[in-house]
């Protein structure tokens, strides 16, 4: 009989279909082929998602320090007092002028390392963590489609590595706020802007850092679908950079250090001369976007392919 196995355990007869467990005979289908009732798109909500992540001790951790390095820094202004050095002023010394100035003082010695390391933690200990606790393909069993799984951690990712990158300097607004009071901010350059305007450069450069920071996403992500190991991939985005500071810091390659994805890191500080140079943020935020879609597509071309044994 069509669709049932023969009794002896012998196997069936050529063209014979033996429905599975699941596959009984009379259950509807959809059109596609998958099971009436079955929607992809209540498979891994990005509530469920989100707060599966934000749970975790390294999240927690993370956004402490974060929110605790700006009283730090005003602990160290405290103790130290005021610097004074001939030429021209830097940013720290003007970032005891008052919150705005502390803020951009505390994005300046942060964006270079710890905004890297936390923005590398929240993207790329999202796949290789569920890699590492052999609960991946258990999640693909739910089941998940690859590319919504990756989607969602994704999203999750960049949501993290983004409230991390902001609540740093609105931490330090208030920690500014509450030590050095509220004035104009003061320029390396010279001279003063107001705060409302300074208030539109601060998003500004806020806006722009998200953007540069994107490229080390991104990275950390591709590691994440390449290895198991969480710190292996938080580790290596983080070393690449390192390794991006350090060629960049070779004058003899002159021109090719435009194309290094942290020569542009910097460039929101263009944001704070007495009138606002363009030309560096728009060649930054470029290569850190073209970056980035490079590496986002390698990371969803390899989850694809890739065979999933944990």
């Amino acid at each position: 009989m069509t669709g049932t196995a023969p009794l002896n355990g012998s196997a069936p007869p050529s063209g014979t279909v033996v429905p599975g467990p699941s596959e009984t005979p009379g259950t509807p289908h959809a059109a596609d082929g998958s099971s009436t009732g079955y929607a992809v798109g209540r498979t891994l909500p990005l509530r469920v998602e989100a707060i599966r992540q934000f749970r975790r001790r390294r999240t927690l951790l993370a956004f402490a320090i974060l929110l605790i390095l700006p009283w730090v820094l005003v602990a160290a202004f405290e103790i130290g007092g005021d610097s004074s050095r001939q030429g021209a002023p830097a940013l720290v010394d003007v970032a005891t002028s008052g919150a705005l100035n502390f803020a951009l003082f505390a994005l300046f010695v942060s964006a270079g390392f710890l905004l890297v390391v936390a923005v590398a933690l929240f993207c790329g200990d999202t796949v290789a963590s569920e890699a590492s606790w052999s609960s991946l393909r258990y999640l693909l069993a739910a089941p998940v489609p690859r590319a919504r799984l990756l989607r969602q951690k994704l999203i999750v990712g960049l949501a993290y590595a983004t409230v991390a990158v902001v609540s740093l300097p609105l931490m330090s607004l208030v920690a500014g706020t509450v030590a050095f009071g509220w004035h104009d901010v003061r320029l390396p350059t010279g001279g003063t802007v107001p705060v409302g305007t300074a208030l539109g450069r601060m998003g500004i450069v806020i806006a722009y850092a998200l953007v540069s920071e994107l490229v080390v996403a991104a990275l950390a992500f591709l590691l994440s679908v390449l290895t198991d190991s969480p710190l292996g991939a938080v580790g290596g985005a983080v070393g690449l950079v390192i390794v991006s500071n350090i060629l960049d810091a070779v004058t003899a390659l002159g021109g090719w250090r435009d194309f290094l994805p942290t020569h542009w890191m910097y460039a929101w500080t263009d944001a704070l001369q007495p009138q606002i140079q363009w030309t560096g943020m728009i060649k930054g935020a470029t290569i850190s976007v073209a970056y980035a879609l490079v590496l986002l597509a390698l990371a969803f071309r390899r989850f694809r392919n890739r065979d999933i044994v944990s």
